[in-house]
């Protein structure tokens, strides 16, 4: 982004000292190639505005602390049973998992470590501390830290202290977003970002409420905002067979790819069934139990739909 554009400053964030910031992740994840150039370490937030019903990080949609149960590790020895005052630990039935106090109580006592909490809170000052161990592997890789989630824009005051804080760190930031937050927020982190990469859904507005929670007006509108102010954009583009793949929502696509001056990559992202296992720990159903991953040569064929029209497109992150 050129200097003078959007210089749009977050008061409190910038004026905080980066300990005083506080913000909520479940996971830094490490040695990440697929989200920007290079080898990441990727951050993933608590907390987002849509609630996509495939969605492969499901433990990032709420934004509070929740329990999980991993069902590789648990003995059935009934410890957390015992120890849960609603006597409910482990429950898989939604009615019971909602009487859950999250007193923590299970996970206490749980022998092997199946029972875990989801959810902790870090400062911007920990957060790139942490991260910055890795700064070996993005120097010689050409890569950074990657802010996702979740939405990190759903914690706007603690992203923009994580950017500030890696920039006087020194390292190179890209930030994942779905685009759903107010302008001013995205464009003060895309200021503070080396790269944006921004997730596209589903073209048509109710489609994308049906399948996501929200329509689409405002994700299109600050696309278009990142792209007139110069931000460096990578488009990602979840491919969902029966759901955004349809000739009509590709084309939509293609449209809106080829009318962006920034971008400079499209990422074709197979649907896969990972998220159906996360939803079953939280407790929570997964309502898109017959969608199937799409085929290499269906991936193939959307891929050249894109680059027909002279847009850098792969396929995977």
């Amino acid at each position: 982004m050129s200097a003078g554009q959007h210089k749009l400053v977050d008061a409190s964030a910038a004026t905080a000292r980066p300990e005083q910031v506080k913000g909520r992740i479940t996971n830094l994840q490490r040695f990440s190639i697929h989200d920007g150039p290079g080898i990441r370490t990727t951050v993933f937030f608590k907390g987002c505005p849509l609630s996509c019903l495939w969605c492969h990080n499901p433990e990032n949609i709420s934004p509070a602390p929740e329990i999980v149960t991993l069902e590789t590790r648990c003995i059935g020895c009934g410890a957390c049973v015992q120890a849960c005052p609603e006597g409910i630990a482990g429950a898989l039935d939604p009615d019971q998992r909602a009487r859950c106090r999250l007193c923590g109580a299970c996970v206490e006592v749980c022998p092997t470590g199946a029972r875990q909490w989801i959810g902790r809170e870090v400062s911007a000052a920990e957060l790139i501390r942490e991260a910055a161990a890795d700064r070996v592997f993005f120097e010689e890789s050409g890569g950074g830290l990657t802010f996702s989630g979740g939405e990190p824009l759903a914690q706007p005051r603690f992203l923009l202290a994580c950017l500030e804080e890696a920039r006087r760190s020194g390292l190179q930031t890209a930030l994942d977003t779905c685009g759903y937050a107010p302008a001013d927020q995205l464009l003060a982190a895309a200021e503070r970002a080396q790269l944006i990469l921004f997730d596209i859904k589903c073209m048509d507005p109710e489609r994308h409420r049906r399948f996501c929670g929200v329509d689409n007006r405002l994700i299109h509108e600050n696309l278009r905002a990142l792209d007139r102010a110069g931000a460096r954009l990578w488009l990602r583009i979840p491919i969902l067979p029966g759901i955004n793949d349809s000739a009509e929502e590709l084309d939509a696509m293609t449209e809106l790819a080829a009318s962006l001056r920034s971008l400079e990559q499209i990422s074709l992202l197979p649907y896969h069934r990972t998220g159906a296992a996360k939803f079953a720990r939280l407790g929570r159903s997964f309502r898109l139990r017959e969608l199937r991953p799409p085929s290499a040569p269906r991936l193939r064929e959307i891929a050249d739909l894109f680059q027909r029209r002279g847009l850098r497109t792969k396929i995977g992150g």
